[in-house]
């Protein structure tokens, strides 16, 4: 394929736009499964199943509403769409559940292939010195090397995740409300929400006047170096990352501890980095409610709320998360001045500090 399109390594790139489009063609029909030549009714029958029915999966998977004369589909189409209706039809997941794991597969993997796609365009751009627009044609011809790799890890990578989420979601669940009963009335806003969780954002410092003053590459090698070690910490840390908005991150993990250690250590990180600004870090330590890959509940509200609040290059908690710490030599508590927080009334936070001990070691 890099012969017909003239584009690889050490080559330069052919302007036969014929040869371009022959690259993308077989490009799609290899990603595809076959050569567009179904349309949307013909894939519903095909699955034995109603046209609307269809049309819920396909907006669930993030598809583009298509018309009935819109030759758009193959045949690993009407397998992907059988394979949902039959997990439905023999009871393994209702209607409403098929629908929701699938938006949770459209939606996952939309972002996913975005993130690489980017990868990979700056890399080609940065390692060939060729323009962005040259590196996205480049990447047409070739992606195919990559296509069977990277599907490999994404399995072997689902099937990890889901093994870990697993273990965090159901089976320690209980022990993790358990936990969590010291110090509360069973009256507080979150008592009713099932997973007991730290949960921690972490900030940067003058993000928004910072990146107005950046070129394009400067401002994307500030957000990458940003959430790679904001990624790894929290990896290492045993939390995980719940997702990245910008010069913000939201994790969360199953105990105090686990959160306070995450927590000093993105706040030091940042710190001791020459290229990326201090951080402003709370943490929380209550209860969540899990929903669409994201976690949502008064304790998520808090730790939001006292980011604001905190200090460049501190880390801020509250007093229940400070009780849940107080007699572990690892930490130093020092209580600050009563706050009035939106939401919550008055508030008395704490900053916390490293005490014995050298903390998560990120090798």
């Amino acid at each position: 394929m890099d012969e017909a399109a003239g584009i690889g390594s050490g080559r330069s790139q052919t302007s036969d736009p014929r040869e371009a489009r022959h690259a993308l063609q077989s490009l799609e029909t290899r990603l595809l499964g076959g050569e567009r030549r179904l349309r949307r009714r013909d894939v519903a029958a095909g699955a034995g199943v109603s046209l609307l029915s269809a049309r819920k999966l396909w907006r669930a998977m993030g598809f583009p509403n298509l018309g009935d004369d819109d030759v758009a589909f193959t045949e690993r189409d009407q397998d992907a769409l059988t394979t949902v209706i039959d997990v439905v039809r023999e009871g393994l997941l209702t209607e409403e559940a098929a629908i929701s794991v699938t938006r949770a597969v459209g939606q996952m993997t939309d972002r996913m292939v975005v993130w690489q796609i980017e990868a990979l365009v700056e890399d080609i751009a940065a390692e060939r010195n060729v323009s962005d627009a040259e590196a996205r044609r480049v990447l047409v011809s070739e992606l195919p090397e990559l296509i069977e790799p990277m599907e490999k890890m994404l399995i072997y990578s689902w099937r990890r995740q889901l093994n870990a989420g697993v273990q965090r979601l159901a089976v320690r669940a209980q022990a993790g409300l358990d936990s969590s009963e010291e110090g509360r009335q069973g009256t507080e806003d979150d008592a009713p929400l099932p997973l007991a969780r730290a949960v921690g954002f972490a900030d940067l410092v003058s993000y928004t006047s910072l990146s107005r003053r950046m070129n394009e590459k400067t401002l994307a090698k500030l957000v990458q170096r940003f959430e790679n070690k904001c990624a790894e910490i929290i990896s290492v840390g045993g939390g995980r990352l719940v997702k990245t908005v910008g010069d913000e991150v939201l994790f969360n993990c199953e105990t105090p501890v686990a959160g306070a250690e995450i927590s000093l250590a993105l706040a030091e990180a940042m710190a001791a980095d020459d290229f990326l600004p201090e951080a402003r870090v709370s943490m929380v330590w209550g209860r969540v409610l899990s929903r669409l890959g994201d976690i949502y509940g008064p304790t998520v509200n808090l730790a939001a709320r006292l980011t604001a609040l905190a200090e460049p290059g501190t880390v801020l908690i509250d007093s229940t998360t400070a009780a849940a710490l107080n007699s572990d030599d690892r930490f130093v508590l020092l209580p600050q001045e009563v706050q009035q927080v939106r939401g919550f009334g008055a508030i008395h936070p704490v900053v916390l500090a490293r005490g014995r001990g050298e903390g998560l070691v990120v090798d």
